[in-house]
């Protein structure tokens, strides 16, 4: 395990509250997301992309992983007849395949079981939706931690927006100077530092491919038992 402060400052306060995000942060999703996406491919006339290329594509919500799988670009809008004829096909088979493949990533658990100790205000903020990410949460066993979970069709805006985090905010009653978001990409940055909020990125997850170091985050983890160093060693 390994701690990267880029800004002192940003994590010298113990927060009361902290928003997770779910996808590469928490849990390793790609492996049902590409099983669903090559699943889909050849019936639409297209070759199956594989999983390392949709590993750079997971990280703004279903709707642009599909248009990025279709095109097979990163940057890339799909011809609305055809995209229009993979989604509902691919929600259909993401349904049944939430967490055949998906995985915690280690030191999830523990982290969280010691930030919930520690008498922390915890939430899941994510852009999934929320018909996937309760029951992903759920069938991990990871529910159990958050009493509030905003999802990418929770409100009418989403990360990068600051609303979803401001909303959580607002439902815990907490200053934003004592929140925190952990994530693993430059929309959750944005979005954190759009609310104001401090901001903690783990090392692995889904950042399209590039290091998260050059976005600037407060911190950079290994693992969420870096992140309860952070906090228990904080300032209160």
């Amino acid at each position: 395990m390994a701690i990267t402060i880029l800004n002192p400052r940003g994590i010298a306060r113990r927060p009361k509250m902290i928003l997770f995000d779910l996808d590469g942060t928490m849990v390793d999703s790609a492996p049902d997301l590409a099983y669903c996406v090559d699943s889909l491919l050849p019936d639409l006339g297209l070759p199956q992309r594989g999983e390392a290329a949709i590993r750079l594509w997971i990280g703004n919500g279903i709707e642009r992983l599909l248009h990025r799988a279709l095109t097979n670009d990163l940057d890339g809008i799909a011809a609305p007849s055809l995209f229009n004829a993979a989604l509902p096909r691919f929600l259909d088979l993401y349904a049944v395949n939430i967490d055949i493949r998906s995985r915690i990533y280690p030191g999830v658990e523990d982290g969280l079981r010691e930030l919930q100790a520690l008498g922390i205000s915890l939430a899941c903020v994510t852009n999934k939706m929320g018909r996937f990410a309760r029951p992903l949460l759920q069938q991990l066993q990871l529910a159990q931690y958050f009493p509030l979970v905003v999802t990418g069709d929770n409100l009418p805006e989403k990360k990068p927006s600051p609303v979803p985090l401001l909303y959580a905010a607002n439902y815990f009653r907490t200053p934003v100077e004592y929140c925190l978001m952990v994530g693993d990409s430059l929309n959750d940055i944005n979005a954190a530092r759009a609310a104001q909020f401090s901001i903690i990125c783990v090392s692995y997850g889904y950042n399209h491919g590039r290091d998260i170091r050059a976005s600037f985050p407060d911190a950079v983890i290994d693992s969420l038992l870096d992140l309860v160093e952070i906090v228990a060693t904080a300032a209160i």
